[in-house]
């Protein structure tokens, strides 16, 4: 899904605020002009493309609420009114009302319902964009009738354009597919994931950025449990991922382990049994955000001794760049060759 491809076509916003002891709902479509739809915009093409971003099923047979909703929900074409929009985003902020009263937990927000299309197909973005504190000004006149400007603390500022919400849904009105993006937060007593499990009612997959760090712990537990004082081991592990994802743009531990561990069968094995307990050996880690994957583009080292050194990936693979050398004493020297010119930062 690109930025500039997202075509918004209706939004109304309902206020969630569960100190007030009840919802504030909006009868009316929202005036949008550039300004709003730019945000609107920019909010669901950041939840579209992050790596925490899961895919949810609607459990059918148990027909949720939620499901039959959305099933039920018709919008109408541009330039033809929201359909009913108002009508389903009401019910849909109640629903979601109810059970952030009931746990007092769940942040208030603004419940912005939206309706867009993208490469020809239409979508439904449900956007709670949780209050921030935020400073703003304000000026009254003081008792000697003087201006008086204050600085005071603004409880219910909505997320700007370049932040990132953390609890966001966007379902495909085609075949009713969910991709969401939420937040645990105590339900009673335990920590749930209360938008896909209580709202919707649905099941949902391990997000990119969970799949990964999946992965990542699982090498970490091998590497510091075999090969703890063997930096090449922990410098090829980085030099593997990065190559996958660079090459194919995707991450396969089972291809990961085959290329670490292939002269440790035990040690492969045992990699193998850790990811096979979230069903991850068969599994892929496709990253969409540069963020997830940034630390890969670079070797990270620090010596005993406080000398910090970063390596690009490309020079690292190049020999004619970079050597690690093992000297007979066990210590370690790396040789950087071919410099032409050295700068100080």
């Amino acid at each position: 899904m690109q930025k500039d491809e997202i075509i918004i076509t209706n939004a109304i916003v309902h206020i969630l605020e569960t100190s007030v002891g009840m919802p504030i709902l909006s009868e009316y479509l929202l005036e949008r002009h550039e300004e709003l739809n730019d945000l609107l915009r920019a909010h669901i093409y950041r939840v579209a493309t992050g790596d925490d971003l899961k895919t949810c099923v609607f459990r059918e047979e148990e027909e949720p609420e939620m499901y039959r909703l959305v099933k039920d929900f018709k919008e109408a074409e541009i330039g033809g009114g929201g359909g009913d929009l108002v009508g389903f985003s009401k019910e849909a902020a109640v629903r979601l009302y109810d059970i952030m009263y009931k746990n007092p937990a769940i942040p208030s927000a603004d419940f912005c319902v939206v309706t867009f299309k993208s490469e020809g197909k239409s979508y439904l973005a449900l956007l709670k964009m949780n209050y921030k504190d935020s400073f703003v000004h304000m000026t009254q006149n003081a008792e000697d009738g003087s201006n008086y400007n204050a600085i005071i603390m603004q409880h219910a500022t909505l997320p700007a354009s370049g932040s990132k919400l953390t609890e966001a849904v966007i379902i495909d009105l085609e075949d009713l597919t969910i991709r969401i993006t939420e937040k645990k937060y105590e339900v009673n007593g335990v920590n749930t994931n209360y938008l896909s499990e209580l709202y919707l009612n649905c099941h949902a997959r391990m997000s990119q950025r969970t799949r990964m760090k999946i992965v990542e712990k699982a090498l970490d537990q091998i590497n510091n449990k075999y090969f703890e004082d063997n930096i090449e081991k922990q410098l090829e592990t980085k030099a593997v991922i990065e190559t996958q994802i660079r090459e194919d743009g995707a991450i396969r531990p089972e291809v990961i382990g085959e290329k670490l561990y292939e002269e440790y069968p035990s040690v492969k094995e045992e990699f193998t049994e850790k990811l096979e307990k979230y069903n991850m050996v068969k599994e892929e880690v496709r990253p969409q955000n540069e963020m997830t994957v940034r630390k890969y583009h670079k070797q990270y080292l620090k010596t005993d001794t406080g000398i910090e050194i970063n390596i690009p990936m490309d020079e690292y693979n190049n020999n004619d760049s970079v050597e690690f050398i093992t000297n007979a004493d066990g210590t370690i020297s790396i040789m950087i060759k071919n410099i032409s010119r050295l700068m100080s930062k």
